[in-house]
């Protein structure tokens, strides 16, 4: 993310906080620009470990309310996968994954053919109003493809390909 797009990602997290009368804290807007710097989506333990070395008082649990809170206002979104610990994405804008079904690893991917490919589901007999989507694809990432396999090592957790295995 460049400098002049973080600067607005701040500015925009300060007016939401006044807008629904919560406190700027040091804590919430660190923890926002330490998630802003990274591409890798950080779990709760990651960024409780990148913000301690930041904020050495700083208490776990204090990481993981601001974490809700910067979900809550919108600035950051969870990114979930069965058995997998939830991950904190600062891309807000709609975009699809990549998970490494071995190393975990989540990948952004952005492509509008899957955006515009997609048929949304008949729900109105379940009473549900969709918002918005996003796809994860589950796969071997590069790095994993090149580790040669372990002699007795369990096969990788794949699915069979076409079957659905997580949620974003």
């Amino acid at each position: 993310m460049s400098p002049r797009e973080k600067r607005e990602r701040l500015q925009q997290f300060e007016v939401l906080c006044r807008q629904r009368g919560l406190a700027i804290t040091v804590q919430r807007r660190r923890i926002l620009e330490l998630i802003l710097d990274r591409r890798d989506h950080p779990t709760a333990d990651g960024v409780y470990e990148l913000a301690s070395r930041h904020l050495p008082n700083i208490s776990r649990t204090t990481v993981y309310r601001v974490l809700d809170t910067l979900v809550e206002l919108g600035v950051i979104n969870k990114a979930c996968s069965p058995g997998a610990a939830t991950r904190f994405d600062p891309v807000t804008a709609r975009h699809h994954h990549l998970l490494c079904v071995q190393c975990e690893k989540l990948i952004d991917l952005a492509d509008s053919r899957v955006d515009h490919g997609v048929e949304l589901p008949e729900v109105g007999d379940l009473a549900f109003q969709i918002k918005d989507f996003c796809i994860q694809f589950s796969g071997l990432c590069a790095a994993c493809r090149r580790k040669p396999a372990r002699r007795g090592a369990a096969p990788p957790k794949t699915d069979r390909p076409g079957e659905r295995r997580g949620q974003c």
